[in-house]
């Protein structure tokens, strides 16, 4: 008899250090369960739309936050960002853009351009016209991106995601939520050892 895989929900922000500094983790993860679960990526909006610059303080404290994963996991990051541009604490424009490529069959793809044109290419993925030239980089429809992109529905359907996402339990970012036919259950992240995951992951199947 068939049966259906559990889910393993992701629930991420594309502007997410700790989402970054994950990364290499994860792949591992997933290039090992991918054939027993079905992964299902899920936006959980970290700041919302604003275009007020990013007080002082609270630049220093999220560099301070880069510091911590750098010496932690090695990841690497592109410090220029913070003297290159004018940071907004607003990541809802990056996910329109994930929801956007989403339907392109493109959501991996503009993932990974935006964490790297943010922490590696001193990018600012708050700004549209940053999205919208990784939407041509990475080979879209541009005008049905864009269209999308910018629309009301592409909002309405991230608030509608970010509701989603709190009803699983992803509060934090990254989450790793499991769920089979009688449960629904978050697993620890380990962000040094793939293997913890990939071993809790199978003994739930």
């Amino acid at each position: 008899m068939p049966s259906s895989k559990a889910t393993l929900y992701y629930v991420y922000d594309p502007m997410c250090s700790w989402c970054w500094g994950y990364k290499p983790t994860w792949d591992q993860v997933t290039e090992a369960v991918t054939d027993q679960v079905e992964i299902v990526y899920v936006l959980g909006g970290l700041a919302p739309d604003s275009d007020v610059p990013m007080p002082e303080i609270m630049q220093q404290q999220i560099m301070s936050y880069w510091k911590k994963i750098e010496d932690y996991l090695g990841t690497r990051f592109n410090y220029d960002f913070w003297a290159n541009n004018t940071p907004r604490r607003s990541t809802y424009p990056s996910c329109r853009a994930i929801l956007a490529a989403r339907s392109q069959g493109a959501e991996l793809a503009m993932l990974n351009a935006i964490q790297e044109d943010y922490y590696l290419n001193a990018k600012n993925p708050s700004d549209n016209d940053v999205l919208l030239s990784l939407g041509q980089n990475i080979g879209l429809d541009m005008a049905k991106f864009e269209a999308e992109f910018l629309s009301q529905q592409n909002h309405q359907r991230l608030l509608d995601e970010i509701d989603f996402a709190r009803s699983i339990g992803g509060n934090s970012f990254p989450s790793l939520i499991m769920q089979n036919s009688d449960s629904v259950i978050q697993l620890p992240i380990d962000y040094q050892n793939a293997a913890t995951t990939i071993t809790q992951i199978r003994s739930m199947i």
